[in-house]
């Protein structure tokens, strides 16, 4: 994440609260921490004690820590100016999990539920690559029956973002749902990336017509799993006749997550009025727009970055993501295009490598 929006986001550091109950009475729990920006070798499996909710807050006994791209940069590069916001981090927004206590202020009755969570390390020292965490209780989200904890664990940054890229566009609804975006096409840059996958799989929710592009040929199985109705060899040497022939007045939105590698591309099959919604960066980050052209055809680019979206954004969203997981429409595994890869806790800097190195799926620390 580039600096200056950690810095906006950084506040001092408070230390941890700790549960002073029977749970935490000489049983200390199990957490990876890292005090000084680096390399995997930084991380450290501690034992810390069992933290206490505050109000407004619930502590969850984490199932499975989802791994993302901004938890191996944030370790590396740190937070502000390569150094960190706190003077001990644990990593990692995304997870999934059981409520097993509450703050004042929060419904007793929320004890025993499964959640998914969201944005546990934003603002935060405290992640979910920990068997306890502790956050706001709105982000911890109810699981319906029929989701698993894996699914849970894989939905926070990358479906927030798959969202945001997806209410972008010009004209674009500010809710998804079924029929929200019917009649629009959607192209999705890297289908089978984890945001990619996010983004096919609400764009089917929600009525689009979905392309889907592939770097590879043994990626176009899992883009099709997740439901990508037409899917496009990106390095084809005819990606845009491939496109116009399923859109021959062009597509309406473009997630993207390499604009300077794919921007001939995306200008070549934007219809007029078209937005490319860019979540990712690649090469120096730097991207050479041709203004005219952008401007004569009344192009948009329009840049995603989920933790810094305004409290209503995120709140719309979070709400939206959670219907789709009531509807069955978000999946996780093979057999909906998203492979997932485990890692016990003790092996989180394999899962961080893993990530770095593009695998194809979702990485999960696996916490029992």
């Amino acid at each position: 994440m580039p600096p200056q929006l950690w810095r906006l986001a950084s506040r001092p550091w408070n230390g941890y609260r700790f549960h002073g109950g029977s749970l935490s009475k000489g049983v200390p729990v199990k957490a990876i921490v890292y005090a000084s920006v680096g390399n995997r070798d930084v991380l450290e499996l501690v034992d810390r004690p069992v933290p206490e909710p505050g109000p407004g807050e619930v502590r969850v006994r984490v199932a499975f820590s989802g791994v993302n791209a901004t938890d191996w940069k944030c370790r590396r590069f740190g937070h502000v100016d390569g150094r960190l916001m706190y003077p001990e981090v644990i990593p990692h927004h995304d997870g999934s999990g059981v409520i097993d206590a509450v703050g004042p202020g929060v419904a007793p009755e929320r004890v025993g539920q499964r959640v998914w969570l969201w944005e546990a390390a934003w603002r935060r020292p405290q992640g979910t690559a920990a068997e306890y965490v502790v956050l706001p209780s709105r982000q911890a989200v109810e699981l319906p029956p029929g989701a698993s904890l894996e699914l849970g664990a894989s939905i926070g940054l990358p479906a927030l973002a798959a969202h945001r890229c997806l209410t972008s566009a010009q004209q674009a609804p500010a809710r998804l749902g079924p029929g929200a975006l019917a009649g629009r096409t959607v192209l999705v840059a890297g289908g089978a990336g984890v945001v990619g996958h996010a983004v096919v799989q609400l764009a089917v929710w929600s009525g689009a017509t979905v392309i889907a592009t592939v770097g590879t040929p043994e990626k176009e199985k899992p883009v099709r799993a997740a439901g990508a109705a037409h899917v496009v060899h990106r390095t084809s040497g005819s990606a845009a006749a491939d496109i116009r022939a399923v859109a021959p007045a062009g597509v309406d939105l473009i997630t993207e997550v390499a604009p300077s590698a794919n921007l001939d591309l995306d200008v070549e099959v934007l219809a007029p009025g078209g937005t490319v919604a860019v979540y990712g960066t690649e090469g120096d980050g730097e991207v050479r727009l041709p203004l005219r052209l952008l401007m004569g055809r009344n192009l948009r680019y329009q840049f995603v970055l989920t933790l810094t979206l305004s409290p209503e954004e995120k709140e719309a969203a979070v709400a939206d993501v959670a219907a789709a997981v009531g509807d069955g429409a978000l999946g996780v595994g093979d057999d909906a295009g998203l492979p997932l890869h485990r890692y016990p806790l003790s092996r989180t800097g394999d899962a961080h490598d893993a990530v770095e190195s593009g695998v194809t799926g979702k990485v999960l620390i696996d916490l029992g």
